[in-house]
C-alpha cells in the first residue's frame, strides 16, 4: 500500500457539509491523504501528517471526481446524420435508436471495446470518476449479454436496457419482445448487471410493459431506474417512484403531481442537459425541484443520438446556464447527486473512508465550471 499526500488546495469542495462553512463542505487552504485509493486523512495544509509520496497542487481547485449516472457507451457507428438534421428542423423520435443496434450487433467485441474504453479516457480527462453504463443497442439476447460483458469489464455499475425500443423484427409482436426481456434476455444479461431499467415514454414502452419488465428485474435481484418523461409528461416518473427506483432519467416534461411524487420519495431526478442541447427540446427546470426538495443529479446521457458528450464540466454549465441551478448546487449535482443516483455512498464525496477520486482543476474555484464552459479545466484526475 502506498499514500499520497495532495496539499497546496486552494479550495477543497467535500460535499460534507459539516467540514466546512458552506453546504459543499468547502475547506480553504487543505490537505488530502489518499491511501490505497481510499481518503485516510483530509484537512488543514498546516496540519496534513507525512505521506509516501506528495503532490503539491499549488492552489488550484479541487473537487471529488464526477459520478456520470447515466451513459450509453457501449455502441458501433454514429448518428451525426441525424444530429445534423435536427439542427435543420427535424424533430427527434425514439426510433433513431434503431440504426445504432444494427451498427451495434454487426461490431465485434474488440470493435465495442475499443469505443468504450476512448469513451471512458476521455471522460475520465474530463473529471469523472465513477460511470454507470447501459446496454440497449443490442436489442437481441446475444448482443445485450456481449455488451453487459464487455461493459463489466471496466464498471460495477452496469444497467440492463434490454427495454430500449422494440426491435424492428417485434414491431407486430410487442408482448413476445417484452417476455423475451423479461425472461432468457434477462436471464443472459443478470451475472453482469447490477441495474435494470425501461425506457417509459411513447414510442418505446407503455407503463404496463414497463412495470413487467421492472418488476422482473427486481425479482431477479436488479435494482430498478427509469427513463421518463423525456419526450412528454407520461407514467415514467410516477412508475419510477412507485418500484423504488432509485433514479428516473431526463425528468423534461413533468406535471405537479409527477413534482410532488418526487419530493416525497427517495427518488432521484436525473437531469441530463446535453440531450436538451442536441435535440432542442426545452431544458427542464431543476429550480422547480430543487424548491420542492427533491434530489437532483446531473448526468451525460453519453449516447450518439442525444447527446453525444462525455463532458460533465459541459453538464454544470448547462444546468447553470439553462436549468436555473446555481455552480454550487450544479456541481453537487454532478458530483454527489451522481452517487445518489448509484446509491453509493464512497464516491461523490471527500470524507475519510470513501474513493480517493479527486478532479484536480486548473482554476482557483470550481465556480470556474460553470464562468468557463468549454475550457478544458480538469488539469489531472487522481483515483477513479
Amino acid at each position: 500500500m502506498t499514500s499520497l499526500l495532495v496539499t497546496g488546495i486552494g479550495e477543497l469542495t467535500t460535499n460534507v457539509p459539516d467540514v466546512g462553512a458552506d453546504a459543499l463542505g468547502t475547506l480553504r487552504d487543505a490537505a488530502v491523504v489518499i491511501d490505497d485509493g481510499w481518503v485516510a486523512w483530509i484537512g488543514s495544509a498546516s496540519s496534513a501528517p507525512a505521506a509516501d509520496s506528495s503532490r503539491d497542487v499549488d492552489g488550484a481547485a479541487v473537487i471529488p471526481g464526477f459520478v456520470d449516472s447515466h451513459t450509453h457507451t457501449v455502441f458501433a457507428g454514429d448518428r451525426a446524420v441525424e444530429f445534423a438534421a435536427r439542427m435543420t428542423g427535424t424533430p427527434y423520435a425514439a426510433g433513431g435508436i434503431r440504426t445504432t443496434v444494427a451498427a451495434t450487433r454487426a461490431a465485434t467485441d474488440d470493435e465495442l471495446r475499443a469505443r468504450l474504453h476512448s469513451l471512458r479516457a476521455e471522460s475520465r480527462a474530463q473529471g469523472t470518476t465513477t460511470q454507470e453504463v447501459k446496454t440497449g443497442y443490442g436489442l437481441d439476447v446475444e448482443t445485450e449479454t456481449r455488451l453487459a460483458r464487455i461493459a463489466a469489464e471496466v464498471t460495477a455499475e452496469v444497467t440492463f436496457l434490454g427495454a430500449h425500443v422494440v426491435p424492428a423484427e417485434y414491431a407486430d409482436d410487442r408482448a413476445a419482445y417484452v417476455a423475451l426481456v423479461t425472461g432468457q434476455m434477462l436471464a443472459a444479461v443478470r451475472p453482469f448487471a447490477r441495474w435494470i431499467d425501461v425506457f417509459c415514454e411513447r414510442g418505446a414502452f407503455d407503463p404496463d410493459e414497463s412495470r413487467m419488465v421492472l418488476q422482473a428485474g427486481i425479482a431477479a435481484g436488479l435494482l430498478p431506474r427509469v427513463h421518463g418523461n423525456q419526450l412528454g409528461e407520461g407514467a415514467g416518473v410516477q412508475l419510477a417512484v412507485e418500484v423504488g427506483a432509485a433514479s428516473v432519467d431526463h425528468c423534461t416534461y413533468l406535471s405537479d403531481a409527477d413534482v410532488d411524487a418526487l419530493s416525497a420519495s427517495d427518488t432521484v431526478a436525473t437531469l441530463l442537459p446535453g440531450v436538451e442541447f442536441s435535440t432542442k427540446h426545452p431544458y427542464p427546470s431543476a429550480r422547480r425541484l430543487l424548491e420542492a426538495g427533491v434530489t437532483v443529479a446531473l448526468a451525460s446521457d453519453c449516447n450518439p443520438g442525444t447527446s453525444f458528450t462525455t463532458s460533465m464540466p459541459l453538464m454544470v454549465a448547462l444546468a447553470v446556464r439553462e436549468m436555473g441551478m446555481s455552480p454550487d448546487e450544479a456541481v453537487w449535482a454532478a458530483t454527489a447527486g451522481g452517487a445518489r443516483a448509484l446509491r453509493r455512498d464512497d464516491v461523490g464525496v471527500l470524507r475519510v473512508g470513501a474513493r480517493g477520486d479527486l478532479a484536480i482543476l486548473d482554476a482557483p474555484s470550481r465556480i470556474h465550471l460553470a464562468y468557463r464552459p468549454g475550457v478544458p479545466l480538469v488539469s489531472e484526475v487522481i483515483g477513479g
